[in-house]
C-alpha cells in the first residue's frame, strides 16, 4: 500500500512510521525538514509547508497515496487543506483527534456547564458544545508560540474529514501520550521529585482520585499504523488508549516503583497545598474512553506492557529533562510546610 504520511517526524510519527515499514507497506512523509527526526530505511521525504499543501499537488500526484495520513490537522483550514489536495488522488484520510473532543473534557476544564458525564466514553460519547477549549477572552498576540491554540479545534476536523464525500475518513482520538521524545515531559514533574530524593509526593484530593485514559507511544504508534493499512477502518472513529486506566496517586506510585523510589504518595485537601500544586480543573470529572471497538474491529493490542513502557519513558526523562525548568513549581520547602501543618480541626 502507498502511504502519505503528513508531519511524520515529531512525537509519535517516527514509530508510526517505522512501524508501517515493517508492515511492508511504501511509505512518503511530508514535513517542514526542520525536526531532524531519523526516518527508517525506505521512507522518501517531501518537504514542504503544512498551511501550502496544494502547492505540492504534483507530488502528491506522483506518488498517489492510497491512503493519507494527517498527524497534525488543528484547525479547519488543516482539514479543508487535507482534502483538497487529496480528493481524486487518495481513497482515504486518517486524521489524528484527540479526547479533548468530548464534552467530558469541556466539564473538567469548567467550559460546559452540567452534571458529571458517565464513563468510560464510548465514540458516541457527547462532544462539547463549545469550540475553540483553549482560546481565551482575549486573542493571543501573533508573536506569541501559542498563538495557534486560539484557532485549535479537533471538533471541526473531524467534522469536515469524516463529511467529505469523496474520500473516505477514519478519526483517531489520542489519550494522553508519553514516551521518549514526550515535549510536554508528562512525568518530569513526578520524576524530577523522586530524583531529588523527596520522601513524599503531594497531589490534590480530587487529582489524586482523578482517572485519564493514558497511552505510550509506541503502543498509541502500534493503533495509528492499524487503521491507517486497514480498510475496515474506513468510515470510523477509534478511541486510543490503555484499558483501566489508574487514579493519578495509582500512577504515581507506578512511576515510582520503575524509578526506584519509596516515597509515599500523600493526597491533601486543596486549602492545605501551596499554591503550585492547587487544582485549577474539575477533577471530580474523569476522563477514561472505552477502546472496546479499535480492539474488537482491528484486533489492537499494546506491543510494550506498561511496566516496559515506563521504564523506556523514565530513561529518557532522565537523560533529556526540560531545559526551562521553573524553580517556583518546586517549592521543597513549601510542601514540607504542608505535610507538617496539622489537619484542621484537630
Amino acid at each position: 500500500m502507498r502511504i502519505l504520511v503528513i508531519g511524520g517526524t515529531g512525537f509519535m510519527g517516527p514509530h508510526v512510521l517505522a512501524r508501517l515499514t515493517e508492515m511492508g507497506h511504501d511509505v512518503k512523509v511530508f514535513h517542514r525538514g526542520q525536526t531532524g527526526a531519523v526516518s527508517p530505511d525506505g521512507v522518501e521525504h517531501i518537504r514542504g509547508d503544512r498551511g501550502r499543501l496544494g502547492d505540492y499537488s504534483s507530488d502528491f500526484s506522483r506518488f498517489a497515496p492510497e491512503v493519507v495520513l494527517d498527524m497534525i490537522p488543528y484547525n479547519a483550514q488543516d482539514a479543508w487543506s487535507l482534502i483538497n489536495a487529496f480528493k481524486g488522488v487518495a481513497r482515504r484520510a486518517v486524521a489524528i483527534s484527540s479526547e479533548d473532543v468530548y464534552r467530558a473534557y469541556g466539564r473538567i476544564i469548567r467550559r460546559e456547564p452540567g452534571p458529571t458525564e458517565p464513563v468510560p466514553l464510548t465514540e458516541e460519547a457527547p462532544l462539547r458544545g463549545r469550540l475553540y477549549p483553549y482560546r481565551g477572552e482575549a486573542p493571543r498576540d501573533p508573536g506569541d508560540p501559542e498563538h495557534w491554540l486560539d484557532d485549535y479545534e479537533k471538533i471541526l476536523v473531524e467534522r469536515l474529514v469524516m463529511g467529505e464525500p469523496s474520500m473516505r475518513g477514519t478519526i483517531l482520538r489520542l489519550p494522553a501520550v508519553h514516551g521518549p521524545g514526550d515535549k510536554q515531559h508528562r512525568l518530569f514533574p513526578y520524576l524530577k521529585r523522586m530524583d531529588d530524593g523527596r520522601p513524599a509526593i503531594l497531589l490534590d484530593e480530587g487529582l489524586a482520585r482523578w482517572r485519564w485514559t493514558r497511552g505510550y507511544v509506541e503502543n498509541v504508534a502500534a493503533a495509528i499504523a492499524l487503521a491507517v493499512v486497514d480498510e475496515r477502518a474506513a468510515g470510523r472513529i477509534y478511541n486510543i488508549g490503555e484499558e483501566g486506566p489508574l487514579p493519578e496517586a495509582e500512577w504515581v506510585r507506578r512511576i515510582g516503583e520503575a524509578a526506584g523510589w519509596d516515597g509515599e504518595v500523600i493526597p491533601l485537601p486543596g486549602e492545605r497545598l501551596p499554591p503550585h500544586l492547587r487544582e485549577k480543573y474539575d477533577r471530580s470529572q474523569d476522563l477514561v474512553v472505552d477502546t472496546t471497538r479499535i480492539r474488537e474491529e482491528l484486533g489492537y493490542r499494546e506491543p510494550i506492557p506498561q511496566r516496559e513502557a515506563l521504564r523506556r519513558t523514565i530513561a529518557w526523562e532522565r537523560a533529556n529533562p526540560p531545559k526551562e525548568i521553573d524553580p517556583s513549581m518546586f517549592d521543597y520547602g513549601a510542601e514540607d510546610a504542608a505535610i507538617a501543618e496539622p489537619e484542621r480541626g484537630r
